[in-house]
């Protein structure tokens, strides 16, 4: 069996040392026979951007073109009638990826360091430039202060234009990654200044250039970088074209798990990593299924791959409203939001901006389009349910607080519940969180939320005669049950009797009506009263 390229994201890489690829260079066939000059691919991170960005710089590529010609031999451009493009022009890639610093200053040296690692691959260009244009070159080579950094990339097309007579292909991947790290670090107003003459002048009216491919996870449209980009096509996940050319496809998954006999594991595997929707493509996630094929456990691979920063602030940051939202898609319900495709990191907080964001990160999927930009969301599949509910602990928790608090309750200890919760609260909380009871309903919801191997989670349903804060349903009928009531109190003096009348709300409403008819027979009723940061526990 061949080898599996975890991690491997260099096209000839992976053809060279005979890894196992799937095919997917079809894409440039459609390239090609697209007329926008500029285009920008959106998608999750680790679907194969950069694969398919090196995969385009070997068959476009005057230098080594007879070698990189081997490269496509038996795939499927080497059918196609494109194959007469392949090695006909000179290609700049560079990816941005790696650009993580704290600082603008260090964010700049990042990017001065790049563009010295570029500029040095092309140094055979200055035998044609002229002595003020071998100056300039070299002060971008040598990381000089008063290089232009800022117009590097279109001054390198121009320098590669005049070497070898022919229009220059400017690939750059993850182009966003600089712009997100600055709005996380709090120096986005400085970095942006830069980003808009660093992209913008190599990708607009430049005669050098023949074709900009860009990819990156969101479009950040507001912010003016592509404002006078009137060249460029954006192909989100909202987009029809190129929809199976990023993630793997159902066949696609299918002849892998075959290829590598455990074609028997396909309903697991299709329950933890498919789901997503890319333009009418259902595809899975092509890092989830790599890692699958080469340790063949069924776990969240994909959520370990980044720090997650955007749904940890986006978590730190619940309200209500919020809350409510994602409460459904947990209970595996569907949500409808307008999705417009411009997401921007000025307004990343605001409402629709959230559901946007998580949506094109690859957190929610598109269930179906409703009208022109309302859709319907929900998790795509298993593995994303346990990122929101591990990434919920470790922002508002930590991971040992949180297992005592869950296994005091699934043990019944309601005396070790109580005291754990306290902890949270005191450890945990911001007196300003603590101001009406959506945020405790919230809380607790994360909390049981990660029970659901063992149990059904419900939360604001109807039973008996009212509806119900929390029911924690277990799946063996012969376990024990729980109905959770919650209340918020003025005076701390009252605490105790309002966690009592919580009981009584729960007995009086026969809020226990549904579980009974499924069978549980142990139930313990538990009230919880809360004031700021305290609270009193009761139970039944």
């Amino acid at each position: 069996m061949k080898k599996i390229p975890i991690g491997v994201d260099d096209f000839k890489e992976i053809i060279n040392n005979d890894f196992y690829y799937i095919d997917k260079t079809k894409f440039i066939a459609d390239i090609l026979n697209d007329g926008a000059k500029v285009k920008l691919f959106t998608r999750p991170r680790r679907f194969g951007k950069t694969l398919n960005m090196s995969t385009l710089k070997y068959f476009f590529d005057i230098e080594n073109k007879n070698e990189n010609r081997k490269l496509f031999s038996g795939l499927d451009i080497e059918k196609s009638k494109y194959i007469s493009e392949q090695g006909q022009y000179p290609v700049i890639f560079i990816s941005m990826k790696g650009v993580k610093a704290q600082t603008w200053k260090d964010c700049l040296s990042e990017i001065k360091i790049l563009l010295r690692v570029l500029y040095e691959e092309f140094s055979f260009v200055k035998e044609v430039l002229s002595p003020s244009e071998q100056i300039e070159f070299d002060k971008v080579w040598f990381k000089k202060d008063d290089g232009e950094y800022s117009n590097a990339l279109k001054n390198l097309t121009a320098y590669l234009y005049k070497y070898y007579k022919k229009e220059v292909i400017l690939l750059i991947d993850e182009y966003d990654n600089p712009l997100i790290t600055a709005y996380e670090y709090h120096y986005y107003d400085d970095a942006l200044p830069f980003f808009k003459v660093f992209y913008g002048e190599a990708l607009k009216t430049n005669p050098y250039l023949k074709m900009g491919v860009m990819t990156g996870i969101i479009r950040v449209i507001k912010a003016g970088i592509f404002s006078d980009l009137n060249n460029l096509r954006v192909y989100s996940i909202l987009s029809k074209q190129y929809s199976d050319f990023f993630g793997f496809t159902q066949n696609e998954v299918e002849n892998a798990l075959k290829d590598f006999n455990i074609e028997y594991e396909l309903p697991d595997v299709k329950i933890w990593y498919d789901g997503y929707k890319f333009g009418n493509s259902e595809v899975y996630n092509p890092w989830s299924i790599l890692n699958f094929l080469e340790d063949r456990e069924l776990e969240a691979y994909w959520v370990g791959t980044s720090n997650n920063f955007l749904i940890n602030d986006i978590l730190k940051n619940i309200n209500s409203e919020i809350n409510d939202s994602l409460e459904k898609l947990f209970n595996g319900e569907r949500i409808e939001e307008i999705i417009t495709g411009n997401s921007d990191l000025f307004s990343l907080l605001s409402y629709h901006e959230i559901w946007e964001l998580l949506l094109f990160s690859g957190y929610l999927t598109i269930d179906k389009k409703i009208d022109r930009k309302l859709y319907s969301l929900r998790i795509p599949n298993k593995e994303i349910n346990e990122l929101f509910k591990d990434e919920f602990i470790n922002v508002n928790f930590g991971e040992s607080l949180f297992r005592n608090t869950m296994e005091a309750l699934k043990k019944n200890k309601i005396e070790g519940f109580e005291k754990y919760l306290q902890n949270i609260l005191l450890k945990s909380t911001s007196y300003y969180d603590t101001s009406n009871e959506d945020f405790y309903h919230g809380l607790i919801l994360g909390m049981t939320l990660h029970l659901d191997r063992d149990y059904y989670v419900t939360s604001n349903r109807e039973s008996g005669l009212g509806r119900y804060d929390v029911i924690i349903e277990p799946k063996n009928k012969n376990n024990r049950g729980f109905i959770l009531e919650f209340k918020v109190v003025k005076d701390e003096k009252e605490i105790d009797k309002v966690s009592k009348e919580a009981i009584e709300q729960i007995i009086d409403k026969k809020y226990d009506t549904s579980l009974k008819e499924r069978g549980i027979k142990d139930i313990t009723l538990v009230g919880i009263a809360f004031f700021g940061k305290i609270l009193k526990v009761s139970h039944k």
